[in-house]
């Protein structure tokens, strides 16, 4: 039963996202969330992993989570149900989008996608700066421990290598790094 609830919520999710697995990660973290898979700690954790992983993060992210909740066969479900709906979507795309790239309602469509992508991937951005640095909420208090701070300085020289236009593995490394080295010392 598991298998079709991993297939069916990746489906769902696979078909009504557009703009790529950033676009993704609200809905992957309100359907996981909502049936109690994981929790919002490991799914920070999953998304960090996929995002340093190679390929895309939807599908990296399905496969974790379905490993997470149903093993082996869970990951297949759960990959499975995200690529599919873009594989047949592709193949319909491609077959008719000659015809009517032209079309004013087809151009109308593709530009209305373009800032709902945006704040979907906003509202993903949002939830995981949540979730990493004030995890029990905002509080006066938050400020006082250490942890914030390194998570905060970490952040920033990241940043700030980005700005530099350092090469991102390195950005990556460096981030890994630090966290690893941090989550020790503290």
């Amino acid at each position: 039963m598991i298998y079709l609830q991993l297939l069916w919520a990746f489906f769902k999710i696979g078909a009504l996202t557009f703009g790529g697995g950033l676009a993704m990660l609200p809905l992957i973290e309100d359907e996981v969330l909502s049936h109690g898979w994981i929790d919002r700690e490991l799914l920070v954790n999953f998304i960090a992993v996929a995002e340093s992983t190679p390929g895309p993060i939807a599908v990296n992210l399905s496969t974790y989570v379905g490993s997470e909740v149903g093993g082996f066969f869970g990951a297949l479900c759960a990959t499975l149900g995200v690529v599919t709906p873009s594989f047949i979507i592709i193949l319909i795309v491609a077959r008719c989008y000659e015809k009517f790239k032209e079309n004013k309602i087809v151009k109308g469509c593709m530009s209305g996608l373009k800032p709902c992508v945006v704040g979907l991937i906003g509202a993903a951005a949002v939830s995981v700066f949540c979730t990493v640095f004030i995890p029990d909420g905002f509080k006066l208090s938050l400020f006082s421990e250490i942890g914030t701070y390194t998570s905060l300085g970490i952040f920033a020289a990241a940043l700030f290598m980005s700005h530099k236009k350092l090469h991102p593995i390195f950005v990556v490394c460096f981030s890994a790094i630090a966290g690893i080295a941090f989550g020790y010392l503290l």
